[in-house]
């Protein structure tokens, strides 16, 4: 590896074309996205690149359980965000705002805190023919933006950010805002007030997960 790039978003782009490829998502094989073939070997390159070492995983490298579900449930349900304003919240890679994307949502805006996520986004868009807006802030921090349809997937990792952005999302439902969130039973989801929608087998990695096919499911905030 090369000596540390700067963090401007070119050299970001850089780095992820560098350490990532085109692959197709098992679960939503109509999708192409940059994605790392191992966790350590990426996740040591970015701490190397950041000149840190308390950087978080790379979740952008990575189709996730929850954000696979949650991608092919709305390719195969257009009708959810079709002609429709959506946010993808902790959008990662952005394989669910693509997906979005591909299945008509007027707009999109995918938002995350991860300073590589724009780029990652921005590249997995281009190699999807399609185009998602994207927001760094920390959207926790205000009320729910104002759109139709809330996508969330692999939120629930952490248990006070998990509180969080369970309180965050039913704020949204109050106002009106259809909330879809994908999840493969991580210890810190709900066990009440949401309602299962889909359910699928996803193939993964055990290095990821804790197996190679996880039961996911995608669910909506109960009324």
């Amino acid at each position: 590896m090369s000596a540390r790039v700067p963090l401007d978003p070119a050299a970001r782009r850089a780095f992820i074309l560098a350490n990532t490829e085109l692959q197709r998502p098992p679960h939503a094989p109509e999708l192409q996205l940059h994605l790392a073939s191992e966790v350590t070997p990426i996740w040591r390159l970015t701490e190397e690149e950041l000149g840190r070492i308390d950087v978080p995983p790379p979740f952008w490298a990575f189709a996730w359980a929850g954000g696979q579900a949650l991608a092919r449930y709305l390719l195969d349900h257009r009708a959810e965000v079709d002609g429709k304003r959506v946010l993808d919240f902790a959008t990662g890679s952005g394989i669910v705002a693509i997906a979005a994307r591909l299945a008509g949502a007027a707009n999109v805006l995918a938002a995350d805190i991860d300073g590589f996520c724009a780029a990652a986004v921005a590249l997995n868009a281009r190699a999807n023919g399609v185009a998602v807006d994207f927001t760094g802030a920390d959207l926790l921090d205000s009320a729910p933006p104002a759109v139709d349809v809330l996508l969330a997937a692999d939120i629930c990792y952490e248990q006070p950010l998990a509180r969080r952005v369970m309180a965050w999302l039913a704020a949204a439902r109050d106002a009106g805002v259809r909330v879809l969130v994908g999840d493969p039973g991580r210890s810190y989801f709900p066990k009440t007030g949401l309602v299962r929608l889909a359910e699928y087998q996803v193939a993964t990695t055990r290095e990821l997960e804790d197996m190679e096919v996880k039961r996911t499911s995608v669910w909506t905030l109960a009324a």
